[in-house]
């Protein structure tokens, strides 16, 4: 990385109370001394504010705040000043303009937060939780990536590391002394460290599930006939009227997606065209895209019409939609129409026609009867997501994909030591476990890899 001094609005775009412009680099204080006659700034402490006029030669830009970071002590470890300016997009563009012709340029994508990690501040893990936390929209992944910005993952992973990092020493001490024929590492110890490991990395994979529906949602379908009260749900759910509610068939026909918190969790919530054979052309692509949709939710709330006497079609339509990861909400609708005799008969319909475990809830919509009870259904399949007593909670793909290596690494070791492989692939084999262990925090890493990472960030972080 070079010694470019950079600059970039940090925060967000348009009009605001104040504005914040960050500069970074070696050069960052005589960058900025150029247009603040105010103050010498190179005398100042670091974590000292200042107050003057931002110039352009002789014309006053605006009046600002000046806040100093001196190295190390700052975010990226350089020297580093942030621009408190009003919020007019134009102040800002006009601050931008003027740091670029002192000697500053823009920043690219995630800039400084790469900075602070190739200058050892932060680890890869914790580069990546910023995001994160920037990007949380509910308390529950908020909180994951609170966790995980502290280093919450690589103490985990460090400690397992330096464990087997030990043991490559001792192979690779044997690997000097082959001709001797001696055994420094003892293998027994070695594989009541591998069962620790392999114990700890479960546990993290096994997360990933809930950390997912933490970080990205629970996506939920609703399913249902035309006419079913699809719509009305949803509409209750929010507690506005989203969808468009009537009484003709098929009024639906496309997917509507909206976002419901519960207990600190967000749900995606998914109304769909009624599912039917149908001669409507645009209808029939709302029916296929609400199966697609099917394919890739977590849960399927379907809703069945109590009123109806005949269910064999939407039986028929939950079987064709079942998958074994499935969770499965079957709604008896519009039970303020029917009598409980009426819905007790329906459960009984279900319960002895579809192979698959589902929960049952009568619900009326339209009268907001039960609507808590799916609610309750909802919260307690992300609630048993939970992995256990695991603190630590995996919610990034690229540490799960590192975590899946890591353990068929470890499998491959312990195979090597159950059968009493060579001391060369075996020394090759914990290498290999070492290598991806190390690419969840990023003593291990690529260039790729990085460019990957920081281009998802936001210019200014």
């Amino acid at each position: 990385m070079n010694n470019d001094t950079i600059c970039a609005l940090a925060t967000a775009n348009g009009v605001g109370a104040l504005g914040i412009i960050r500069v970074s680099g070696n050069e960052a204080l005589n960058v900025v001394q150029k247009s603040f006659p105010s103050k010498k700034l190179e005398k100042q402490p670091s974590h000292t504010i200042h107050y003057g006029y931002f110039m352009d030669g002789d014309e006053v830009i605006d009046e600002v705040m000046l806040s100093l970071f001196l190295a190390p002590k700052s975010f990226t470890t350089e020297n580093s000043v942030e621009i408190a300016f009003h919020g007019s997009p134009h102040i800002a563009k006009r601050i931008l303009e003027v740091l670029i012709k002192n000697g500053a340029r823009m920043a690219k994508a995630g800039e400084f937060t790469l900075r602070a990690f190739i200058n050892g501040r932060i680890d890869l893990s914790q580069a990546e939780a910023i995001a994160d936390v920037i990007a949380s929209e509910n308390e529950a992944s908020r909180k994951v990536a609170i966790s995980q910005l502290k280093g919450g993952i690589t103490n985990e992973i460090s400690i397992l590391r330096t464990d087997l990092l030990n043991f490559v020493s001792l192979i690779e001490l044997e690997l000097d002394f082959a001709e001797e024929d001696v055994e420094f590492a003892d293998r027994s110890a070695l594989n009541i460290l591998l069962k620790k490991i392999e114990l700890k990395l479960n546990s993290l994979i096994e997360s990933f599930q809930y950390g997912n529906a933490i970080k990205n949602g629970t996506a939920v379908a609703i399913i249902g006939k035309p006419n079913a009260g699809k719509s009305t749900l949803l509409n209750a759910l929010l507690k506005e009227e989203r969808a468009i509610v009537s009484s003709i068939a098929g009024t639906t026909r496309d997917t509507i997606e909206e976002i419901l918190h519960l207990k600190g969790h967000a749900f995606r919530l998914i109304d769909t065209a009624g599912l039917r054979e149908t001669q409507d052309e645009i209808e029939a692509i709302g029916v296929k895209k609400a199966k697609e949709k099917v394919e890739k939710a977590n849960i399927l709330v379907y809703l069945a019409d109590a009123a109806t006497e005949d269910f064999s079609e939407d039986i028929e339509m939950i079987a064709s939609l079942l998958r074994e990861d499935l969770k499965v909400i079957i709604c008896a609708t519009k039970i303020d129409e029917v009598s409980p005799d009426k819905y007790n008969q329906v459960e009984n319909i279900f319960r002895s026609e579809i192979n698959h475990s589902f929960d049952f809830i009568t619900i009326s919509a339209l009268e907001n009867q039960n609507i808590q009870d799916l609610k309750n259904e909802l919260s307690s399949y992300v609630e048993q997501l939970k992995a256990g007593e695991n603190n630590i909670v995996i919610t990034n793909q690229r540490h799960y994909e590192a975590l899946q290596k890591s353990l068929d690494a470890v499998h491959k070791v312990k195979e090597a030591v159950t059968f009493q492989i060579s001391t060369e692939l075996l020394a090759y084999e914990l290498r290999n476990a070492l290598e991806h262990l190390g690419e969840i925090s990023g003593e291990v890493t690529n260039d790729e890899v990085l460019g990957n990472i920081f281009s998802k960030f936001c210019i200014g972080k």
